[in-house]
């Protein structure tokens, strides 16, 4: 990563994990141990823990996103949450079009769009995800995939907006596997996400995009991960609720 031309971000997606009295308690053990941290932290919560979180981290240098977001204001989408719900409680940070999300839920690169576009309007801060699978990557069209993906999130995106975008490369077949991403293929594919959000808008506000890779980091190859000059920190999902792996990651991230 590049430090000079933009934000080192290590951020943890809790999933479906945590009731709000066990997400209070692991807070209270992760403040300290990321306090000291030279890059930005956030974690992204269930929304049944965003009030507690919150509230926990007022004061402290750990940002909180939620995990999704709906894309209309308000009306008739039972059990959906609007980005000015999410403003309202004080969330800075929400994830858009996590692959779980497009595997389960049925989300598609359009509606991965009008959500992004959504929150940008509320003022959060948005990790558009993308990634290939097992199959896609053996294919050989991964590159050609990302790019696409890319594209469509990125639809009606003001340079300005694009500002408040974190990009994660996230390998579905990576994902909660144990398999991870060499370090060359994670920078080879964030370099061609670069590459297209340069073609979008401009070289300089490429270099300025913070672009993570998510899937399966964790605290032994952190280091390798984020030493490669276009891996920008993490998404990270299983080692993002274990205090110490967490902190080792942020520490990485803080080189």
């Amino acid at each position: 990563m590049d430090k000079a031309k933009r934000k080192a971000v290590i951020a943890g997606n809790w999933k479906m994990n945590k009731t709000a009295t066990e997400a209070a308690a692991l807070i209270d053990e992760l403040i300290p141990a990321v306090k000291d941290a030279a890059c930005d932290v956030v974690i992204c919560t269930p929304f049944t823990d965003l009030v507690t979180a919150v509230e926990k981290c007022k004061g402290t240098n750990i940002g909180v996103g939620a995990e999704n977001v709906h894309f209309e204001k308000s009306g008739a989408y039972t059990g959906e949450i609007s980005a000015d719900m999410l403003v309202d409680l004080g969330v800075k940070y929400v994830i858009v079009g996590h692959s779980e999300r497009r595997q389960y839920f049925a989300e598609t690169d359009e509606t991965v769009n009008k959500r992004a576009k959504a929150a940008l309007a509320a003022g959060l801060t948005v990790i558009v995800c993308v990634g290939e699978s097992l199959t896609q990557r053996e294919q050989g069209v991964t590159e050609e995939l990302v790019r696409m993906q890319t594209k469509i999130a990125l639809g009606g995106v003001s340079a300005e907006e694009m500002r408040r975008v974190i990009i994660a490369y996230e390998p579905v077949w990576a994902i909660g596997t144990g398999r991870t991403a060499t370090a060359d293929q994670a920078e080879e594919v964030c370099a061609a996400i670069r590459k297209v959000v340069g073609e979008l808008y401009t070289p300089d506000l490429a270099e300025a995009t913070t672009i993570q890779y998510g899937g399966s980091m964790n605290a032994k190859n952190a280091d390798e991960l984020v030493s490669k000059k276009d891996v920008d920190g993490g998404l990270i999902g299983g080692a993002s609720l274990k205090p110490a792996d967490f902190a080792a990651i942020v520490a990485a991230a803080s080189k």
